[in-house]
């Protein structure tokens, strides 16, 4: 069985997606962590169409990639003109890339009433396209667009633009589903109709290969991924977490699990999908996006149990609750702590945080109780795990507090001519030194955080790599009004890791100042941790 080509287009169709942008050197980091991952190709941008793709290209001519092949993406030539003329074209060959990727159009709604051409011209366009390419020694991969919504309007002209680029030497030709309308059962039917079609034109011994760019806008990017190899491609586009325009596009950190473990198909070494975790979350940290907890196989909550009786399973085997090993995708199993937990959740999670419990249980029931008499005053603990491990080490008197608070003072001024500005003064103590530092904000929370980061930094220098990436404020119970009891979540990050933490109070810098406290505790806690191992 032919090996699957993975073809990531992140830095082109997935910088589309809203939100999303990259700089040239943001993209060259990327790329790099595509190549050590082993994706076959990664399309680096369009060159012919912004100052920054050019950018990256040049950027990408003095790096070597190892594993990955550099493609860079255009458009057929214009209407009306040779490829010699057409200044998209010169742009892709002068990014020297060995690879090129154009599309064109299949549809012949696009072809007639968008583009307001003739069918024979738009062929020929094609044909030309792909000659000239050939013709300058690239690998030329052509992108259908629209093929599967041309193929159910006029099937004869949409595999004739197909049937253009094969003669013309395309190595791999590509069919999309742009508008990501159509179901799996169509992708494989129509896909195994092009197949056929295309199997009288060779290149070398074999012919021409095929693959597939979906789009998810019903959700279906990956169902319609899978349906076409299943009907015969070996290429699979797609971006890393799914980013692109509207819905997204194919999600590699889904496909790829699917096609190495679940398919068992040949994409690269197999031992590569443990790095899949932490090259969806730094390309989400680079593009500055809140990592989607429900993504699967990758996601915080992939591998997430909730339920006492799920957990009680899964200690003694996995596989009851699991489809695989998380590990594998070098994810983890997490246990949650709710008010549904059993004494089995905080059993589990004490060994995972390698936290010691009393004999018998005794410890573990108390804990539970507590948790659900703390839930029922609006905490929640299964999207807090920085304030359970804080919660569990203080009620089993293993705590060690990294800092203690002395006092704060946040105060907010406002007058008609200018914006709230935020000042905020606090003094911790940290071994028995004091410390009392100000710092402004663009609000009370940012300027607490500020306070605090500065004076935290005089005892721990190591504090620049965190940062917080959500804040959430909800209202327990509406009817108190102004008085009702806030919960605030702190989600925060670092280079290696992310994790939240919870505060509950009538007041919301009271509630947001427990949730802040927690989160930076449990990092000082791992840099404490790290340091130790580090001089053993």
């Amino acid at each position: 069985m032919e090996s699957i080509l993975l073809y990531d287009t992140t830095l082109r169709d997935g910088t589309q997606g809203e939100n999303i942008s990259f700089t040239a050197d943001e993209k060259l980091d990327i790329a790099m962590r595509l190549d050590d991952f082993g994706i076959h190709y990664i399309e680096g941008g369009w060159p012919g169409s912004n100052p920054r793709d050019k950018q990256f290209f040049d950027l990408a001519k003095r790096s070597k990639f190892k594993k990955s092949r550099l493609s860079a993406f255009g458009a057929t030539r214009r209407p009306g003109i040779s490829p010699d003329d057409d200044l998209g074209l010169k742009a892709l060959i002068e990014s020297d890339t060995p690879t090129v990727t154009v599309f064109g159009k299949s549809w012949e709604l696009h072809v007639v009433e968008i583009m307001e051409n003739s069918l024979e011209e738009n062929l020929e366009m094609i044909r030309d396209t792909v000659r000239y390419l050939k013709h300058n020694n690239r690998e030329v991969i052509y992108d259908a667009e629209h093929f599967f919504d041309g193929y159910k309007e006029n099937n004869e002209y949409a595999l004739k633009t197909l049937i253009s680029a094969a003669e013309s030497g395309a190595d791999i030709i590509v069919l999309c589903d742009t508008n990501g309308g159509n179901l799996p059962f169509d992708i494989e039917t129509i896909t195994n109709d092009a197949k056929t079609k295309l199997q009288k034109y060779y290149r070398g011994k074999n012919p021409v290969r095929i693959g597939i760019h979906a789009h998810n806008d019903c959700g279906l990017a990956v169902a319609n991924s899978i349906a076409a190899v299943k009907a015969g491609a070996v290429m699979v586009q797609g971006t890393v977490n799914g980013y692109g325009e509207r819905c997204g596009n194919t999600d590699m950190t889904s496909v790829i699990p699917i096609l190495c473990y679940k398919m068992h198909r040949q994409c690269f070494p197999f031992e590569n999908l443990a790095k899949l975790t932490k090259l969806s979350h730094f390309v989400s940290e680079t593009a500055n996006m809140i990592p989607l907890k429900s993504r699967p196989f990758v996601g915080k909550s992939a591998f997430a149990h909730k339920g006492g009786v799920h957990v009680s399973a899964i200690m003694k085997e996995p596989k009851a609750y699991e489809h695989m090993d998380p590990e594998l995708v070098g994810n983890t199993r997490r246990v949650l702590i709710s008010d549904l937990s059993g004494k089995s959740n905080i059993e589990y999670k004490a060994k995972e945080l390698d936290i010691e419990l009393g004999n018998k249980g005794l410890d573990s029931r108390e804990i539970v109780s507590e948790i659900k008499r703390l839930e029922q005053e609006g905490y929640q603990f299964d999207i807090a795990d920085g304030s359970f491990r804080i919660l569990i080490e203080k009620y089993t008197d293993q705590f060690k507090p990294l800092f203690d608070l002395e006092s704060f003072r946040v105060t907010v001024e406002k007058d008609k001519d200018r914006p709230c500005s935020a000042h905020a003064t606090i003094k911790i103590s940290v071994n028995d030194k004091d410390e009392i530092t100000a710092a402004e904000g663009h609000g009370p929370v940012s300027a607490l955080d500020n306070a605090l980061r500065k004076a935290l930094a005089k005892f721990y220098p190591d504090l620049d790599s965190m940062r917080l990436v959500d804040f959430k404020v909800r209202v327990m119970d509406g009817r108190e009004g102004t008085a009702a009891k806030v919960r605030v979540l702190i989600e925060s990050r670092d280079k290696d890791d992310i994790w939240s933490t919870v505060g509950v109070s009538e007041d919301i810098i009271e509630a947001s100042w427990q949730a802040l406290s927690d989160s930076f505790q449990h990092k000082l806690a791992k840099l404490c941790m790290n340091f130790a191992k580090e001089k053993i």
